[in-house]
């Protein structure tokens, strides 16, 4: 029993240092009064905030369609797309965004507390891609002039260009075509300045991928234009020194094979202009093409906080009808139960602050439902308890006893709890994500909950004693 008793000390500690953690209004509240009363220089619990997802905050929700046409390791280019578009709403100070691939060629981007579309389709679109483009052939060229040709003709007619065969061909650049090497390749970028002219360049170091694949375009591509475009026009205005069809072209004639993965570019621009591009490249170069968002969706604060609000409560009456029914049914063991599950319910919060686990209103609804389930596990022990009185065995071998059958069937019933939960945070969607999460923590904390807390608390309150009052059981 002495062993025991010291057990129930740590659970006491626990649950006051979880109780805290999960909410320490009231502590820092004494606290404060203390200090005030006493000159004290009592320290504050640790606040720390939990972390709430879009739908209880408010934010932005975006999705983006990419163009993989011109991709060949679609799921590789994807990945790519979502790591920089992550760096680049954290470099913006969005706290706790989700980027997530959705199918083939959607990106989800969620943005909590950011309240303006347009601001965060911005902080999107800021992302620049770069691309290297070769020129093309004489008669490749002249297949798509010839095609925007035959569509301006059918235009200035008032005829459906949509009949045309193979119309989309007008949409390319008739000069220059993609080559492999894009944004997804490069390392940093640099502001350096020309030793003769001391006019700004910018330094271009790509991987090690992107090295052979510029050796191998620079080989291929000698005594030949290379164009450098950034978000489809040319990274820099030039003199007009390679003007072709009356634009202004940045496209540098190869000298020869260029190794070592390092390029410049040179061109009219001013050192502001040199350190935008870099800050913009560095940032992130996407790997493919994004166009506007196919979809957008605003969640108000305000919205977002009466809905905090309604789970808050959901949660609260939840927690009571449940240690109510507890009670009710099973008097003393019920009770003690029920403060297992009050301490239950501050470790789970404790352990959302954390990890941290972003909450949502589908995260709040598993907590919930996890509530219900804590007690699960009683309610088979609590019946297990009875048989055994029922057979004659004292009230603390009745205990052990009713732990020790109950436990088949509570691993059995959580372990496949748990295996849904893996399945729904595998393959389901970021809502549903969040409900599997929280769901999964519910039940884990649970089963030390019920198997720990309830048996030391009955254990050692209730004794041969409670035999004489039997309505207490």
């Amino acid at each position: 029993m002495k062993s025991k008793y010291y057990i129930l000390i740590a659970i006491i500690v626990l649950a006051f240092l979880v109780g805290n953690f999960a909410n320490p209004i009231y502590f820092n509240k004494s606290v404060d009064f203390l200090n005030s009363k006493f000159s004290w220089t009592l320290p504050h619990f640790w606040n720390k905030p939990f972390t709430l997802g879009l739908d209880l905050q408010g934010g932005v929700n975006l999705v983006y369609q990419a163009d993989l046409s011109q991709t060949i390791d679609k799921d590789g280019a994807m990945a790519g797309l979502r790591d920089v578009i992550e760096r680049r709403v954290n470099m913006f100070g969005v706290s706790e965004p989700v980027v997530q691939i959705q199918g083939e060629d959607r990106l989800l981007v969620e943005l909590p507390g950011v309240k303006n579309v347009q601001e965060a389709i911005q902080m999107i679109g800021e992302t620049p891609y770069l691309e290297f483009l070769e020129q093309r052939e004489e008669k490749d060229s002249q297949i798509i002039l010839d095609k925007m040709k035959e569509i301006q003709t059918a235009q200035e007619k008032g005829e459906d260009i949509s009949k045309i065969i193979d119309w989309q061909i007008a949409l390319q650049s008739p000069y220059f075509k993609p080559t492999e090497l894009t944004g997804k390749y490069l390392k940093s970028a640099n502001v350096i300045f020309n030793q003769t002219t001391f006019k700004p360049e910018i330094e271009l170091q790509f991987n090690d991928d992107g090295a052979k694949l510029f050796e191998t375009i620079t080989e291929r591509n000698a005594n030949k234009p290379l164009a450098i475009f950034l978000d489809g026009a040319s990274i820099i205005d030039t003199s007009g020194d390679n003007k072709i069809d009356g634009n202004d072209l940045y496209a540098p004639i190869v000298q020869g094979k260029i190794s070592g993965g390092r390029a410049v570019i040179t061109g009219n621009m001013s050192t502001q202009t040199a350190n935008d591009i870099k800050r913009r490249l560095n940032s992130g170069a996407l790997p493919v093409k994004i166009g506007a968002p196919i979809s957008q969706e605003t969640v108000g604060p305000t919205l977002g906080s009466v809905s905090l609000q309604k789970s808050l409560w959901a949660g609260v009456w939840g927690l009571l009808a449940v240690a109510l029914f507890m009670i009710v049914f099973y008097r003393l063991p019920g009770l003690l139960a029920s403060i297992a599950l009050v301490i239950y319910v501050a470790i789970v919060l404790s352990i959302f602050k954390l990890v941290p686990v972003t909450l949502t209103l589908a995260g709040i609804g598993g907590f919930i439902l996890s509530i219900g389930m804590a007690v699960d596990a009683n309610i088979l022990i609590f019946a297990r308890m009875k048989e055994e009185i029922n057979n004659g065995k004292s009230l603390g071998l009745a205990i052990d006893e009713g732990f020790k059958r109950a436990w088949p069937s509570i691993r059995d019933s959580n372990l496949n709890s748990l295996i849904v939960c893996a399945i729904l945070f595998l393959f389901a969607t970021s809502f549903i994500k969040g409900f599997a999460l929280t769901l999964s923590i519910g039940i884990l904390v649970s089963l030390f909950s019920a198997i720990f807390i309830t048996r030391i608390l009955l254990q050692i309150f209730i004794g041969n004693w409670a035999e004489k009052v039997k309505w207490l059981l």
